[in-house]
């Protein structure tokens, strides 16, 4: 048990509290570490093949040849079945639960890495892109979504960032593999094969630890699952000790298994209770995307139109990646401090200022700088924002409602190698970067007009009750 989870000791006999009071009440478990953990190290698999495309993509274009258009839809078509995966398999973990959806995520992109290895053809690349994108859309949106159903309110942010500083440590692997393995051709096989053949095996030991993890009881007991859903906080409440039980819990609600289904969960959405929040978070992933997916797909052909050599590019690029898994690491600690949407705003804007920096970059050392520092933001950023979406809706629907809005940032994604490229070849860095800025900026606005207040508060009273968790 922490020191600050030891300071919050609640009296011994508890009366009346649901599933989802009980679980914001506790202390910071072993159990807690350990999922925290394990969905990290499936996070780290989700970043390498989030990045693995865009990293090998002056690769890719040599080795098969590719033109401006198939170069295009290689990087592409990841991104639109990451559309698809968000919001098919969101609606999956509502119906059928988080566990049974991660299971499924993993073994589509695992399946589909290792298909992309024995790619003879840019096609079946494609294609193999396009159904791992499936796996890949929904892993993010289902980590955030189990997080904030099981972590206490007081320590979420916290822990939610710790998860993703696991999982970005997958951005420079990639970089670092790379670099190491393109100029190779182990066994007579080509360096790049091996990267897709090295994510496929990591996915599935990863879908082997996940086996372990245990339903979220928010979810169970939304489904109208109450005793399973009691049977587990009971056991949680048994290892934080006697005085974390509950003698006599609420009552299961009659309708906890009420959810929305079809066109019903966008009449939803756009109700008055949601319409702002929805509003908020469609155009944050809309724009959310531009300055992060825009550094990281697009850093290797920015370095080549600066003049450097692919091998240069991949060693510059691998070393600003470093920034990923550090600024993560630098977040954990402000996630719970600081208001989410004031932190999401502030690295926004800061994001937009180190692009413009690497932009006028000329000479080595200053490109793995801003590049550093640009990556380092990104991900203060990218830890608020995840944590920030997954507070937004009532257990019922958080997995689904954060898919539609993750798939609105992978349609985005999807678009951006034939919106941004044509900007790069024209206008070179400088009006590129200065199209992110100003992306950003929008954002920043959106998020501290439309965004609530949510650091350390219930996630699921909406939209009364949502006063901060003692």
């Amino acid at each position: 048990m922490s020191e600050e989870s030891a300071k919050v000791a609640p009296a011994p006999t508890h009366h009346g509290l649901s599933i989802g009071d009980r679980l914001d009440r506790l202390p910071v478990l072993p159990a807690h570490h350990r999922l925290t953990g394990v969905i990290g190290v499936g996070l780290l698999f989700d970043m390498y093949e989030n990045n693995l495309s865009g990293v090998l993509s002056k690769v890719l274009q040599a080795d098969f040849a590719l033109n401006g258009t198939t170069l295009k839809l290689v990087l592409a078509s990841a991104f639109l079945g990451q559309f698809l995966g968000a919001v098919v398999l969101g609606r999956l973990a509502d119906r059928f639960g988080r566990r049974r959806a991660f299971l499924v995520n993993l073994a589509l992109y695992s399946g589909a890495s290792l298909a992309g290895a024995f790619a003879p053809s840019v096609g079946w690349l494609v294609a193999t892109r396009f159904v791992a994108g499936i796996g890949i859309g929904a892993e993010q949106s289902l980590t955030d979504s189990y997080l904030a159903d099981v972590l206490p309110a007081r320590h979420r942010g916290r822990l939610i960032a710790w998860a993703y500083t696991i999982g970005f440590c997958g951005v420079p692997a990639v970089g670092l593999l790379a670099v190491w393995l393109v100029p190779l051709t182990p066994f007579g096989v080509a360096g790049w094969r091996w990267l897709f053949l090295l994510g496929a095996l990591g996915s599935a030991v990863v879908w082997v630890l996940r086996r372990g993890l245990f339903e979220s009881p928010r979810w169970l007991a939304a489904a109208g699952r109450h005793a399973e859903a009691e049977k587990l906080t009971a056991r949680l409440e048994a290892q934080a000790g006697p005085a974390y039980v509950t003698t006599a819990p609420a009552p299961a609600p009659a309708a906890a298994g009420a959810r929305p289904s079809g066109g019903g969960m966008l009449r939803m959405l756009f109700s008055a209770p949601y319409r702002r929040r929805t509003v908020m978070t469609w155009v944050f992933c809309l724009l959310s995307t531009v300055g992060y997916y825009g550094f990281g797909t697009l850093a290797p052909q920015v370095l080549a139109a600066k003049g450097f050599d692919v091998v240069q590019g991949l060693g510059y690029t691998a070393v600003s990646f470093f920034g990923y898994p550090v600024g993560s690491l630098l977040s954990a600690p402000l996630m719970d401090r600081v208001e989410r949407k004031v932190l999401v705003a502030v690295s926004a804007c800061a994001m937009a200022a180190a692009g413009l920096g690497f932009a006028f970059a000329g000479s080595p050392g200053w490109v793995v700088a801003f590049g550093f520092g640009y990556t380092l933001l990104s991900n203060v950023f990218s830890a608020a924002s995840h944590v920030l979406l997954a507070e937004q809706y009532p257990t019922a629907i958080r997995a689904g409602a954060s898919g539609m809005a993750y798939s609105l940032s992978k349609l985005t994604a999807a678009a951006l190698p034939f919106l941004l490229l044509p900007l790069l070849e024209s206008g070179g860095a400088m009006l590129l970067f200065a199209v992110i800025a100003g992306a950003m900026a929008v954002l920043a606005l959106d998020v501290v007009v439309l965004g609530e207040r949510t650091t350390g508060r219930p996630v699921d009273g909406f939209p009364a009750d949502r006063s901060p968790v003692r």
